[in-house]
């Protein structure tokens, strides 16, 4: 494998993982990319800094262009005498220093070798947000969907629909069309709830999405399909003939990226 003059393989002694939150607003998604404001580009570069040598980081989720995060998590490797210089609170002060604005580094903790944000996760929990009404929200407006228009939405029957998705399902459907070509779709959802919230004296309301791992805008899809369901162009059945079919066109629209939000992964 070719790797840049910078970079300088090293036997990982010790593993670090990383919880951070991130306005999804400024970047191009999660993964590195050449030329582009990226959250794994910003973390890995301020690493770089740190220990002089590039450093290759797995998160538990790759979050899209606009997608939020609160409970990110991300692990790397380090030698003995890397992960030994510098306390752990030492090393988040260092990268909340060495990042923009938009991102923080909560927490830093030692785990067991072996440790994979992604691989040893055992659960990934999203939440939607939406906003309903004929006027737009002002402080939310960057971290929701919403829906304009005078229209009562029927949550009850977004609930019944939203039973037919928690079990083990193939989620083609649900997903980016291209995401899915020869890859296993199959996801187990534990479990979708809806609830109302708070903040800073404005409403919204919740779509809380958990399971053992995602597709490609999988949350997303389901969002916009449970919305139409919501607004009474859909049946609650429908969502489950969608299932079925086992293709994305069958589905509702994309739901924008600005209302997702990764909260936590559990371990």
């Amino acid at each position: 494998m070719v790797m840049s003059g910078d970079y300088q393989p090293i036997e990982p002694e010790r593993t670090l993982a990383l919880t951070l939150a991130y306005n999804g607003k400024g970047f191009h998604g999660f993964a590195r990319q050449q030329g582009q404001l990226t959250v794994q580009g910003e973390l890995e570069s301020a690493l770089k800094t740190i220990f002089h040598r590039e450093i290759q980081t797995v998160c538990a989720g790759r979050t899209d262009a606009g997608v939020h995060a609160l409970g990110q998590v991300v692990s790397f490797g380090l030698s003995a005498k890397e992960a030994e210089a510098r306390s752990l609170a030492r090393l988040r002060n260092s990268l909340n220093a060495l990042t923009g604005d938009l991102l923080v580094v909560s927490r830093v903790e030692e785990k067991e070798r072996g440790f994979s944000a992604r691989f040893s996760a055992v659960e990934r929990e999203y939440r939607y947000r939406f906003v309903f009404g004929e006027v737009e929200p002002l402080f939310l407006r960057p971290y929701v969907w919403w829906v304009a228009g005078a229209e009562p939405i029927d949550v009850q029957a977004m609930r019944q629909a939203a039973d037919y998705l928690v079990g083990e399902h193939d989620f083609c459907s649900f997903c980016t069309a291209a995401s899915a070509v020869d890859r296993n779709t199959v996801r187990e959802v534990l479990s979708i709830n809806f609830f109302g919230m708070d903040h800073l004296g404005e409403s919204c309301l919740v779509l809380q999405v958990r399971g053992n791992a995602f597709l490609h805008s999988m949350v997303r899809v389901i969002a916009g399909s449970l919305l139409e369901v919501g607004k009474g162009n859909r049946d609650p059945r429908w969502i489950k003939e969608v299932l079925e079919a086992k293709d994305r066109r069958c589905a509702g629209q994309t739901a924008p990226a600005q209302g997702l939000t990764l909260w936590r992964v559990r371990y």
